[in-house]
Formats: structure tokens, sequence, C-alpha cells
């Protein structure tokens, strides 16, 4: 898609949200627990045919790549979390066609989905098998004729927690062949599928999620997506570099919506002589913090999307990183946009309470957070041992170059981070302290943190550099925003690291003495300690942008 029809598409669903999904409609949807089946058949109408983003065009699709897929899932999230998960399910299960169909599938059934406008699952989740996909249970066994070829398939089994379960016209499934998992696509009607009941959610009401049960249903072999048994977990993980962005998100968009309403309260709101708004203690906990980490997590996955929209592959990890980023900052700003509402944020009406509710879930599916920490855990400590430990060490390099060009975008501290971070993971290898998962989990923190930092630091030295503006989630960002930004994302990230250093070294008991000494005066608290030089003058000068736009 070129920029000005995503231009096109986005203003279209603006129009359309602003006279269709009210925020006093989507409480209702909420209160209802009701899937609005009218509203997503007009999304995917001739007007909006907000599904053809996600289709290539060749099916009649927009073509959209991953950074258009990207706006919209913003977009999306923005309005209602609920609905946004219905089309994340229509995308997802239309993955399993895109990457791994033969050219008579892909023609059938994409086809198909961008005329009709058809409603898709993703039949993967089941009751004992989530993050670990290998362990489905439901099984493909196969029918022959009287010459041993394979003329169809009997599936077997439940299926757990699947969006549009109940309201799919097509639903792609994961079972296992004698060869292996592989997806089959089952057309709504089947005899022997059926949806259990809707599911009772704490949060995304609107939309539909329930148990999808097969009983001997029965389909031809031509709905083997490929034409070759025990590929499915190869198609799985071929899409997690598009889905783990379009979850991130999600998690932006939600946050990024809360605070806006937070904001826009905190002008109105008077206590003590002045609005919310002017006063330093409401506007650097409740606002700035989670403002910065949304901006961090923004330019990061804008950064993932390019680099997919460029070809690249294997891609698992940076999209790991943006959803454990994203999706985690997205639940911090929702709780701290009730914080800044008091009482009234945990009353429905102020609908803050919802988006909390809403943006819980972008931490749990397509993988959680503790999968996400373990997967940037275990990938990087495979790169830095490759690497001989050069991994961040270059990162490091690369950050000392950028701040000796452009002092002010925080490249300095991220340097620093990022070799305190080599330093651990060096120390970790020689006393097996990863042998510890939750000493993996704090590395995949840190490596997030550090590489999300060192992203914002490149694009805040491109602003600071050419003296541009971009449009941020809060307000535009300018060379002096884009440096604070970056500065204060940066002493965050030098921060956290230094505390999970501790914990991985100190905490662990398994060194101390000299071993211990080396790793303290390598990460050189100290050093961040006077990183806060500047702190709070940025904060100013972010809160000032967010109150004023």
């Amino acid at each position: 898609m070129d920029r000005e029809t995503l231009q096109v598409v986005l203003q279209t669903f603006k129009d359309f949200t602003s006279r269709e999904l009210t925020r006093e409609r989507c409480l209702e949807l909420d209160e209802r627990d009701e899937y609005p089946e009218d509203l997503v058949n007009e999304m995917m109408g001739e007007e909006l045919g907000l599904h053809l983003v996600f289709l290539p065009e060749e099916y009649g699709g927009l073509g959209g790549g991953a950074y258009d897929v990207y706006r919209v899932s913003l977009a999306l999230a923005e309005a209602d979390l609920g609905i946004a998960t219905a089309f994340f399910a229509i995308s997802l299960g239309t993955d399993p066609l895109r990457v791994g169909g033969t050219d008579e599938q892909k023609q059938k059934w994409m086809t198909r989905i961008a005329e009709e406008g058809l409603v898709v699952a993703y039949g993967v989740t089941e009751p004992a098998a989530g993050s670990e996909v290998s362990a489905i249970k439901t099984t493909a066994r196969r029918v022959t004729d009287d010459d041993g070829n394979v003329t169809g398939y009997v599936l077997d089994g439940t299926k757990q927690f699947i969006t549009n379960g109940g309201v799919a016209t097509i639903y792609t499934i994961l079972a296992k062949t004698e060869d292996g998992p592989s997806f089959f696509v089952v057309e709504r009607g089947t005899e022997g599928l059926s949806a259990g009941r809707s599911e009772e959610k704490l949060g995304i009401r609107a939309s539909n999620t329930t148990q999808v049960v097969l009983e001997d249903v029965h389909v031809p072999a031509d709905n083997l997506i490929g034409g070759v048994e025990g590929q499915g977990l190869i198609h799985a993980q071929q899409v997690f570099g598009y889905t783990r962005v379009m979850v991130a998100a999600f998690g932006l968009g939600a946050g990024a919506e809360a605070l806006r309403i937070a904001r826009d309260y905190s002008k109105e709101r008077i206590q003590y002589g002045s609005a919310l708004a002017a006063k330093q203690g409401f506007t650097h906990s409740l606002l700035v913090p989670h403002a910065v980490a949304l901006e961090a997590s923004r330019t990061y996955i804008e950064y993932v999307a390019g680099r997919l929209d460029e070809g690249d592959e294997g891609l698992g990890t940076e999209g790991a990183i943006a959803k454990l980023t994203a999706t985690e900052a997205g639940n911090a700003a929702a709780d701290a946009a009730i914080q800044a509402h008091g009482g009234y944020g945990y009353i429905r009406e102020y609908h803050v309470e919802k988006i909390r509710r809403d943006v819980r879930i972008t931490t749990l599916y397509e993988g959680t957070s503790e999968i996400m920490r373990n997967t940037i855990a275990m990938d990087r400590w495979r790169a830095s041992i490759q690497s001989r430990f050069s991994y961040y060490d270059d990162l490091a390099v690369s950050m000392d170059a950028l701040s000796e060009s452009d002092p002010g975008c925080g490249g300095g501290m991220v340097a620093h981070a990022s070799r305190a971070l080599n330093q651990v993971l060096r120390t970790a290898r020689e006393h097996k302290l990863t042998r510890k998962q939750y000493v993996l989990f704090l590395l995949g923190d840190m490596m997030a943190g550090v590489e999300t930092a060192a992203c914002l630091a490149r694009r805040a030295s491109q602003i600071r550099s050419n003296g541009g503006k971009e449009e941020g989630l809060l307000f535009v960002i300018d060379a002096e925003a884009a440096g604070a930004l970056a500065r204060t994302w940066a002493r965050r990230v030098g921060w956290d690291v230094v505390s999970r250093a501790s914990y991985c070294t100190a905490g662990t008991g398994r060194l101390g003495g000299d071993a211990l000494e080396a790793v303290r005066a390598f990460v050189a608290p100290d050093r961040f300690f006077m990183a806060g030089e500047g702190a709070e003058a940025d904060m100013d000068l972010i809160a000032s942008r967010i109150t004023e736009g």
C-alpha cells in the first residue's frame, strides 16, 4: 500500500468510528458482552473493507505491508480492543494460507475472504496447549481409497479461547497428522464442527471467544494447507514477526488512548486551586513515564515493521521485543490512567477502567510476556555466545559514535547500559547463572530495554539532525522533545539494568568476592547516578508537551 491509500483507509475508519463506534456504544457492548456482528460486517463491507488491508493484492486485497498493518491495528485498538481482536483473528486465520498455502488454495480461500468479507478463526490453542503449540492433541486421521491414496482427513479435538469461534465462516485448524502438526481449512456448517459457549471474559467483551469442538469432522485432502503434512509449526513460526507487531500495536493504542483520556481529565479537574495538569507530582508520576515508554515502543515497532517491509526474515525476536515492551507499557499506562482519575477512574462511565480490562489480554495472547522474555533471552544469549560476546559491545560502540555526533540523544547512557549488560552475560556464562529461569527473564527485560533505547536514540538523533518533526502518540515530536524522550528512556533503562544486574549476580548467591566486585565495578552504578543530571528538566518539557496536546 502506498502512504496515500493508507491515509485514506485510516481517515475512513476514523470517520466510521466517530459515527458508529462512540465511547457510549463501546461501553454498551462491553456491558452486554456482545459481539457487534452488524458493525463488523459493515467494517468488512464496500465502504470500509478494512479486512482487505491484511490480504494480498493478487487475491483482491490491498496488499498492506507490516507498517500498514501496524497503523490499522493501532487505530483499531484506540477505538475498541475487543473489535480489534476480532480483526486480528481474521488476519491471523488467513496467515497459514498466506505463508503455506498452494497457489490454488490461496486463490480459492483468500479470494473468497476478500470478496465476501468472511470472518475467519484461527484454531490452535487447546485446553492443555497454549504457548506450547507442539502439545496440541487434536488429531487428523487419514482417509484413503482402495489404492491407498489419501482422499481426506477426519479431525477430532477441542480448541480453546478461539476468537470468532462462534461466528466464523472459515476456520484454520491445527491438528496432528502422522507426519506432524498441520493446518486444515474447515468451513462453517461442516458436520461435526460446533462452537461451545461464549467465554465470560474480564475484557475485550466485544469479541466472540468460544471453544471450537471437532467430532469426526471430515475434510477433503485439498483442505490440507500446503498439501504436505507436518508443516503447521513452521507456518505458525513464520508469521510471528507480523502477528507480534499487531499485538504490540494493540498495547500501544490502548495505552495511548487511556493516557489521552487522563490528560484531558487532568486539564479539567481542579484540586487545591489549580488543574491537575499543572501539578508536577501528577504529570511526572502518572503521565510522563508512561508517555515515554509508549513512544519508545512506537519507535521500535516502526523499526521492526520497516525491516519486515524490506524483506527481512527471522525477526521473531524483534517481534517479541516489540510485543513485550509495548504491551507492558500499555498495561502500565492504562493503570496509571485509572489512578489519574482518582475514584472516578474506577467507574465505567470514565472509560479508562474498560481500557484497563481490555489491554490486560495483550500480555497473554500471541505469547505471554514470560514467553517473550524467554524468547528474547535465549536468542540473544545464543547470539552473544556465537559472537564471542561482541553482540552488545558492538551496539555500545555504535551508541558511542552516535553520542559523539549528537551528545543530546542519550546514546552515551545506552552505550554504558549495553556494556553493563554484556558484562552480566559474560558472568552468567562463567558461573552458569542462566540455569535459573528467573535470571533469563531478567536478562530478557534488560535486552529489550537496551535495544529499544538504542532504537529511540537513533530516531531522536535523526529528528534532531534534520530539524524535522513527527506525529507522536500524544503530541508532535520536534528536535527538543525527541532528545528529552530518548534521554529519559535511556536513564530508565540504565537504572533498570543496574537493579536487574544486582539480582542476576549478587542476588543468586552464585558468586562473591572478586567476581562480584568485578561486575559491580563494570556496571558502575555511580555512572548511572550521574546520568540523572537533567532528568527533571527533560520530564518538565515532556509534561508541557503532553498537556498542551
